[in-house]
């Protein structure tokens, strides 16, 4: 399969790597311990065409294809993971949906502001009871002939206190499970709609992940997402590009660790030579090099798929399962090479390790992504 970029393409890259270093890097320890959402940088993000990546010029976006949000995700991860998520999240979840399901109306009042940043923009489909089993969420809707009207608490929502605008799923009826649910777009300032709690995660902890509550929460008729009732497979649809987004994240967290660790492993000496040298630290390296480009082959294979329109679940299933792993594999080899440092937060191989482990389990555990795979391919037989 070839990879070979554009012109274009190089130069995303190279313009996200740049900024990761000079925008994010220098206060990414502070934003980490405070936990701190890095609104001035989006503002540059959003002035870069990052905000809009996959959005068409003619509704204000930057008109790029799947490939560069892909690369633009894993060079600002390889620097911060947490605004690695809230780029995708942004991009593929809720510009795409809109962009793929909305109606022309729907296209015209949104997506410039998300693509512009004047808002960014959320998911939400878990619940407290309903995590994995999306088909099992309780979040009810009904319509009063104007409005729909929503109640319900919604769980673990990326960007839930720092977003403007949100995809989010409900249920007109529990017992219907797949049938029964429909998507609303929701602006932060409809009546009945607040933000609850935010988290206190052990990674990822300058992007907020936080509960949403839903009190009679009144949505305008035009504001439902598709048609009533497609909720679950708009959910489905847009999730195999979220999970190619965290499948990114995650081999930028990978990238990370083995630069470090290559770094470190040239500078520290023991036994009177440089750790390099040494066998054992060679094949560490080793491993994370190949699983890396490994990883890479699934998600540019991912993302070309689904650039082009073709069905890519087992494709992002693929990805997203083997970039976390490897992405949390990496971050343990990488704390084992530089030793008892590598505890400490004075080198960032620590901040790695904890966020790493989450690209396990949003989008889908590790679990249903072999789930996904398996039962497309016996269904196939």
């Amino acid at each position: 399969m070839d990879f070979d970029f554009s012109d274009e393409q190089l130069l995303i890259k190279q313009t996200a790597r740049e900024f990761a270093e000079e925008e994010l890097a220098p206060d990414i320890e502070e934003r980490d311990k405070n936990q701190t959402f890095p609104y001035r940088q989006f503002k540059k993000l959003a002035e870069l065409g990052f905000m809009g990546v996959i959005v068409p010029e003619k509704y204000g976006g930057a008109g790029m294809d799947m490939m560069s949000l892909v690369l633009i995700i894993e060079e600002i991860s390889r620097i911060d993971p947490s605004v690695g998520v809230v780029l995708s999240v942004h991009n593929s979840l809720t510009c795409g949906g809109i962009l793929e399901f909305g109606t022309e109306e729907q296209k015209k009042k949104y997506l410039e502001p998300l693509a512009t940043g004047v808002g960014i923009g959320a998911y939400s489909i878990s619940e407290p009871e309903a995590g994995s089993d999306i088909a099992g969420i309780r979040t009810r809707y009904k319509f009063d002939g104007n409005h729909f009207i929503l109640n319900g608490t919604k769980m673990w929502v990326t960007s839930g206190n720092s977003a403007s605008y949100y995809i989010l799923f409900a249920t007109k009826d529990p017992d219907l499970r797949h049938s029964g649910i429909s998507a609303f777009i929701i602006e932060k300032t409809f009546s009945g709609f607040k933000v609850g709690k935010k988290e206190n995660k052990l990674g990822i902890r300058s992007s907020d992940t936080c509960e949403l509550v839903l009190e009679d929460c009144y949505v305008p008729e035009e504001n439902i997402l598709g048609k009533e009732g497609d909720g679950f497979k708009i959910a489905v649809i847009l999730l195999n590009s979220g999970r190619i987004g965290i499948a990114a994240q995650a081999i930028g967290i990978a990238q990370a660790c083995l630069e470090s660790s290559v770094k470190y492993a040239q500078e520290r000496k023991q036994f009177g030579r440089k750790i390099a040298s040494f066998q054992a630290i060679q094949n560490k390296i080793a491993d994370m090099a190949t699983e890396i480009d490994a990883g890479r082959f699934l998600l540019y294979r991912a993302a070309m798929k689904k650039e082009k329109g073709e069905d890519c679940a087992v494709e992002a299933s693929m990805a997203k399962y083997f970039c976390s792993q490897v992405a949390v594999k990496s971050s343990i080899q990488a704390v084992q090479i530089h030793g008892g440092y590598g505890y400490l937060k004075d080198f960032p191989v620590e901040r790695y390790m904890r966020d790493a482990k989450i690209t396990e389990i949003y989008e889908g555990t590790t679990e249903i992504q072999r789930l996904v795979i398996a039962r497309n391919l016996l269904k196939s037989k």
